[in-house]
């Protein structure tokens, strides 16, 4: 069955020159990397059929080294699961190289609000998750833990994107170390830990964030925006784009179902214009989960 154990096999760590790494499309429309290395070239090569084949690589991000997996395939995500022992309840963010990825994975009808537009413009590519709702017939339930909805990121590290673009596929990716452990942000920490259980890992040096990524959730029709796990970009960041960013107390929060290990949230608005008013305790939802 699925549940089999994994069978061990051969981790190999190839380094990536990160700046032998460029995009020549300067916008997140398009994505297409132009690597000058070859020994960074045949390394993203490798692993771009690693994921191909529904295999698992471990990548760099700006903010923790992540397991990656094709995106839109079940059999690939569950082994993400299987490989940190991580609870299946608990979604997966995924990543997209260029804006061109983000259609097919979100609802056919839905439209991006305009908080959504600014906090784009503004940090992607960078450690920022937002939620969308997802389109159900594309992503697997195993990314969404059967939620309706989908977190989606654009990471900015350039071994991120390269394989993204490279793979032409979304990859569902939380942070690459068994779970319970801390989040690894160099490949040392990754093949101590993961030795045995992937193949691949790309080395792309330390991460300069060193923190997951901030998860928002601006799908209420009060047109706050809600912090549910904060991470690399911090609530001030959010303030200087965003107005009236709020901490939600604790005990405000629905039970049972705290985001991140604190059960706290924030929120904010873009002002009157997009519905203002406070939150309070029944407009918060925290989803669980994007834990490592």
């Amino acid at each position: 069955t699925s549940m089999d154990a994994i069978k061990p096999v051969q981790t190999v760590v190839l380094p990536c020159d990160v700046s032998s790494i460029s995009f020549n499309t300067p916008t997140s429309n398009t994505t297409t990397p132009v690597i000058s290395d070859p020994s960074t070239l045949s390394a993203l090569q490798k692993a771009s059929d690693l994921i191909q084949s529904s295999s698992l690589v471990v990548f760099p991000t700006e903010t923790v080294y992540g397991l990656a997996a094709n995106a839109l395939s079940p059999t690939a995500t569950s082994l993400i699961f299987q490989t940190k022992g991580r609870p299946q309840d608990n979604p997966l963010i995924v990543h997209i190289s260029s804006l061109s990825m983000l259609p097919r994975l979100i609802a056919p009808d839905f439209q991006i609000p305009p908080s959504y537009k600014v906090m784009m413009e503004e940090f992607w590519p960078g450690p920022l998750t937002l939620l969308f709702p997802c389109n159900k017939s594309v992503v697997p339930r195993e990314v969404t833990a059967g939620h309706d909805t989908v977190g989606i990121r654009m990471p900015s590290h350039p071994v991120a994107r390269a394989l993204i673009a490279m793979s032409d596929l979304p990859l569902a990716a939380p942070s690459a170390n068994t779970s319970g452990r801390p989040s690894p942000t160099r490949a040392s920490h990754v093949a101590d830990d993961l030795q045995g259980k992937v193949a691949l890992v790309l080395d792309g040096g330390p991460c300069g964030v060193g923190v997951e990524s901030t998860v928002v959730d601006g799908l209420r029709g009060d047109g706050h925006v809600r912090v549910l796990r904060p991470g690399g970009v911090t609530v001030e960041d959010l303030k200087r784009v965003l107005k009236g960013v709020k901490r939600v107390r604790r005990d405000e929060v629905e039970k049972g179902n705290t985001h991140g290990d604190d059960g706290v949230a924030y929120s904010a608005s873009l002002g009157s214009k997009q519905g203002g008013g406070e939150a309070n305790g029944d407009d918060i939802k925290v989803l669980e989960g994007f834990k490592g």
